[in-house]
């Protein structure tokens, strides 16, 4: 029998101290740069998008990474690059927690739309994660 995976996370994560530091003018370069990470681990992202000071990232996992590991390479590989590159020259790095949400897949096209409508939503409410 093959291997069977059925697993969705929306995680979510923000910068430290909530500092506005994600840019307008780069912030798909760094969705990409998550997406390849992401890919490096086995894993499929859905969706990816954020505002000013967080991010939004829904994908599946694969079953050979936790979630903790998965969570921790994103950000410190981005933390890097956000620094190396220059584009974030306010970014300081990413707050310590996160938040890590489970979805089944009737849930997925809802969860990949709400992803996606994060600038939107987010003009109404304000983000709320210690």
């Amino acid at each position: 029998m093959s291997t069977y995976k059925q697993i969705y996370y929306q995680i979510v994560f923000g910068t430290k101290y909530r500092q506005p530091a994600i840019n307008e003018e780069h912030c798909e370069e760094l969705y990409k740069y998550i997406w390849g990470i992401i890919k490096n681990d086995r894993c499929k992202l859905y969706r990816i998008n954020g505002t000013s000071d967080h991010l939004h990232v829904f994908s599946d996992l694969h079953p050979s990474i936790c979630l903790a590991d998965f969570i921790k390479n994103i950000k410190v590989a981005s933390s890097l690059w956000m620094k190396e590159s220059g584009k974030f020259p306010d970014f300081n790095g990413w707050q310590g927690g996160y938040g890590a949400f489970t979805y089944n897949i009737r849930e997925r096209d809802m969860i990949i739309n709400y992803v996606k409508n994060q600038k939107g939503h987010h003009k109404k409410k304000r983000f709320m994660m210690s």
